[in-house]
Order: structure tokens, then sequence, then C-alpha cells
């Protein structure tokens, strides 16, 4: 049975479904779980950018990245502790989310991740992309899919 699952979270209401199915995994499994989340990597502000004075600096991404990141585990690493399960968080600041979500459940010896859908079809799935589907086609680790 699994030993470490990797829950990708975003903050959204689909994310709360796939913690709330991890926590269930991951207490009758008797495995412990990491919560992940991605934020933006940093860009290099423009002319434009600089001469209006709204760029931010590395630093200041860097500061804000980690908290933005830290809002939307803390509450879901709480919840996970309250029911009895062991619980670590990590985020990445990447623009490839599937490729940061398979990178760190390499990096944690993840034997399973477990991520929610949002279920996108057509042009939605076209414009916005699908991260499931990506990391289900270049992934080698076992992941469930909650819709």
């Amino acid at each position: 049975m699994y030993k470490h699952i990797l829950i990708p979270i975003d903050g959204s209401p689909t994310a709360d479904k796939a913690i709330e199915a991890g926590i269930e995994l991951a207490r009758s499994a008797q495995a412990k779980v990491t919560l992940f989340t991605a934020v933006p990597e940093y860009q290099p502000p423009g002319a434009a950018e600089l001469m209006a004075r709204g760029a931010n600096a590395l630093w200041d991404h860097e500061r804000i990245s980690r908290d933005n990141a830290q809002a939307i585990l803390r509450p879901a690493a709480e919840r996970l502790r309250a029911a009895g399960v062991e619980c670590a968080t990590a985020y990445a600041e990447c623009n490839r989310l599937h490729e940061a979500i398979i990178d760190t459940a390499r990096a944690h010896c993840c034997d399973l991740i477990l991520m929610s859908s949002h279920g996108r079809r057509g042009l939605s799935e076209l414009w916005y992309g699908s991260e499931t589907r990506a990391v289900l086609e270049h992934s080698r680790i076992p992941t469930l899919v909650y819709r």
C-alpha cells in the first residue's frame, strides 16, 4: 500500500475535495502526506513596469511567493494534522506546474500523487490547459485523480 502521498493544491474548492480524499486514504493506509503548491516564477520587469515603478524586485517576489504558498498550504496542513495524518509541505516557483509536481514527488520519495481535476473540456481545456493530464502523461509515479 502507499506510504507517502503527494497532494498538489491550489487553494480552490476542487483542491479541497482532494484534501478530504487524501485524508481518508492516508488514514486507511497509515501514510504520510506532502502538500504541494506552485507559484509563478519571477519575471524580470519590462521598461513600462520599471517606469511606472510597479515592478517587484526579485527578493520581494520571493517573499510574496513564500507568503502566498504558505497561505494555501498552512490551512490544509492543519486539516490533515487535526485528522491525525502526518503532513509536510513544499512549494516551488515554477511556470510548468506538471513538472514541479512530478519533481516534488520524486524529491520527497512519494509513491502516489493524489490530485484533483477541474474537469475542463473543449475550449476551456485548450485555453487553460490540463496540468492533471500532463502529470498523467509524464509521471511514472502512480497518480490518482479525484473529481
